[in-house]
Formats: C-alpha cells, sequence, structure tokens
C-alpha cells in the first residue's frame, strides 16, 4: 500500500471519529439549566452545605450559591463538565464590577485565577458582588479599582 493511500484512509477514520464524538453528544457544553440543577450539582460535591439563594450567570454557565456562614458556593461549567468551589474567607483576591450586570472575579486558587461573569439583570450582579466581597483577601485588591462592600 502506497503512504498516500495509508495517509488518506487515516485522515478519513479521524475525521469520522470526530464525526461520531460529535453527532453522539461528545462535543456538548454544560451549562446550569436552573437553581436547582445548581443545587444539585454542588450537592454532589458538597452534601452538607444547603444555599439559601442561587444566581446565575446570563450565559448559563455560572452559578453562585449563598451558604451558611458567609460562604459562596460556585458552580462553574468547563466544556462538558462542571467545576465546583466552596469560597471562604481568603478565597477571593477581589472583585470588579465594570458595569451594572458584569463582575470580574480574581480568585485565589491558581487553578480557576480569574472569571467574568455577566448576569441578567444588575441586583442580581450586586448580590454577588456583596457575597464574594465579604471573601476577599485584599492581596490584589489595591491593584484593582475594587468597590466598597457594605452589608
Amino acid at each position: 500500500m502506497s503512504l498516500a493511500v495509508l495517509a488518506a484512509l487515516v485522515a478519513v477514520g479521524v475525521g469520522l471519529i470526530v464525526a461520531a464524538i460529535h453527532f453522539t453528544g461528545g462535543s456538548r457544553s454544560a451549562s446550569v439549566a436552573s437553581a436547582d440543577a445548581a443545587r444539585e450539582r454542588f450537592a454532589i460535591d458538597y452534601p452538607r452545605e444547603r444555599s439559601t439563594t442561587v444566581e446565575i450567570t446570563a450565559d448559563r454557565r455560572s452559578a453562585f450559591l449563598a451558604l451558611a456562614g458567609g460562604r459562596v458556593g460556585l458552580v462553574h461549567a468547563v466544556g462538558a463538565k462542571f467545576l465546583t468551589r466552596l469560597l471562604g474567607p481568603g478565597d477571593v483576591d477581589a472583585v470588579e464590577i465594570r458595569d451594572d450586570r458584569t463582575l470580574i472575579v480574581c480568585f485565589t486558587d491558581f487553578t480557576f485565577p480569574r472569571a467574568r461573569c455577566t448576569f441578567e439583570s444588575a441586583d442580581a450582579a450586586a448580590v454577588v458582588a456583596r457575597g464574594l466581597g465579604g471573601l476577599t483577601s485584599g492581596r490584589r485588591a489595591a491593584r484593582w479599582n475594587s468597590i466598597p462592600f457594605r452589608t
């Protein structure tokens, strides 16, 4: 068999495998469908935590859960899976409000250092900003134009 025929067969084979994975749902992105879905997903990793309120971003890729003790739960879609975090004091470097509905959040966790979250309403963004503001470590706050947080 010639090298050209072998290369063509490999290319066609790889293309068929990629197409099969795509059409069977392998390239589907995860999203947070509702507040209950966010609670259920968060409970898989943190079964003892109970949330009072849930705020979901406009693109349905992130949800912030208000928890007891002033902590915040985070459910964030990464590809077809979810990343969950239990955020406590010192887990947030800084929070910046870019416009009425968009937050830029810097975390102290190097595996998820920064997130840009746009909410459907300014009220939802303010609720999340207040919750995360109580968890800031202050290490980066001087570099950012962080907003003051009031309880």
